[in-house]
């Protein structure tokens, strides 16, 4: 694979507004501007957030003019698109400590010495009122409340503040400021980054290009979130980073491999053979648990803990650092939804199914069908090789 399907490959959703286009112009050899941009309204970047800052760096390595834009404006307002509300409006104090361990972070998969960072307080700070009106006039607001959350929060009755109206307004600027080429970022901010085509198009006669990167399932299947405990912070410790991994979905190993590593797509197709040939998903795993470790430690730090959970894992130890976690309020559960919800269990009848077996154990205690009542670090286990903490929240 060359260097230039890779890059509209790998991870990618959809290329906006085509790919042969945006292929055509890649092979002209042309240096082209690209950013991705990140609103500074958390604290911690999970190996998720993490996939378009691959991208950007790898157009970065092929020597195409990078930006990494800090949102430190756009943050005052906040991006709802994937939110059932208004976000809470940030001072720039929260702003400014939020982002100060960003780039720390950001430096495991970004080489920041290949890549620009700016602020785009730098041009939206400075616009007059005068200046927004002329760029509104670009837009629809019918475009903007038939987004689906935006109708759904309407239906509800609930507030959709107007200042929302001006946010894919000012992250459009953002491109058109930077004449922008490819605009990167997850499919659920295609909206907000077609702005930026369109103050290219209509204000400098020129096209440009949306990459859309697909998103990094948590460690259950599910959406990568804190509230579900089910993400990969590039701030875990080796030990506790090796363990998640240890504890996806089968189905999850090529995926992380291919978003969540720099493995090879050559390397990646013979470990899909692998898997498709039988061989046991517990062996890719370690592979893939130790590749990320050390891609974003160390080498040592990965081989330290592929022992440390080699030797806890055999010996039975589940006091590990390295065990899946599940956090709930909830302190009595119905076992059967309890494996369920931790994906212990893939469905009712499978969980019903290994209780009466008696391979489902809480604390050493083999449980029932009976409700059972939770302990703050009780060790759930499923057979010989699942097992989760319980954290009572």
């Amino acid at each position: 694979m060359d260097e230039i399907e890779e890059l509209l490959t790998r991870g990618v959703e959809n290329i906006i507004p085509n790919r042969e286009k945006l292929r055509a112009l890649l092979a002209t050899g042309k240096k082209l501007n690209v950013y991705l941009g990140i609103d500074p309204t958390a604290t911690q970047i999970h190996i998720g957030h993490a996939v378009p800052l691959r991208k950007l760096n790898a157009f970065a390595n092929l020597g195409h003019h990078v930006t990494f834009l800090i949102g430190d404006f756009t943050a005052l307002i906040g991006d709802t698109s994937d939110k059932d509300a208004e976000r809470p409006v940030l001072t720039s104090e929260q702003i400014r400590k939020n982002f100060e361990t960003y780039k720390e972070q950001a430096e495991k998969v970004l080489d920041f010495s290949k890549v620009h960072v700016r602020f785009n307080s730098e041009w939206l700070e400075s616009l007059q009122f005068a200046d927004i009106v002329k760029l509104c006039q670009h837009f629809s607001a019918g475009d903007f409340v038939g987004r689906e959350l935006i109708k759904k929060r309407l239906s509800e009755g609930k507030k959709v503040g107007l200042h929302e109206l001006l946010y894919p307004v000012m992250q459009g600027f953002d491109s058109y400021h930077m004449d922008t080429d490819i605009q990167l970022g997850g499919t659920d901010q295609t909206f907000n980054m077609q702005a930026g085509r369109v103050l290219q198009k209509d204000l400098r006669k020129k096209e440009s290009f949306i990459i859309a990167n697909g998103f990094l399932e948590g460690t259950d299947g599910r959406k990568m979130s804190k509230t579900w405990n089910n993400a990969i912070w590039l701030t875990d410790e080796p030990n506790d980073m090796f363990g998640k991994v240890m504890s996806i979905k089968d189905e999850l190993i090529i995926p992380y491999f291919t978003l969540a590593t720099n493995t090879t797509m050559e390397e990646i197709r013979d470990m899909n053979k692998r898997l498709t040939a039988k061989e046991n998903p517990m062996t890719l795993k370690i592979e893939l648990a130790h590749r990320m470790v050390a891609e974003l430690h160390s080498n040592a730090l990965a081989d330290a803990a592929q022992k440390d959970f080699a030797a806890r894992f055999q010996t039975g130890d589940l006091t590990s650092s390295t065990m899946p976690v599940f956090e709930t309020k909830q302190k009595s559960w119905n076992p059967i939804e309890l494996l369920v919800e931790t994906t212990l269990a893939a469905s009712k009848s499978e969980a019903r199914r290994l209780i009466d077996q008696k391979a489902v154990e809480l604390d050493g205690k083999i449980i029932t069908k009976t409700s059972i009542p939770l302990v703050n670090g009780g060790i759930l286990k499923v057979g010989k090789k699942k097992f989760l903490k319980i954290k009572l929240s």
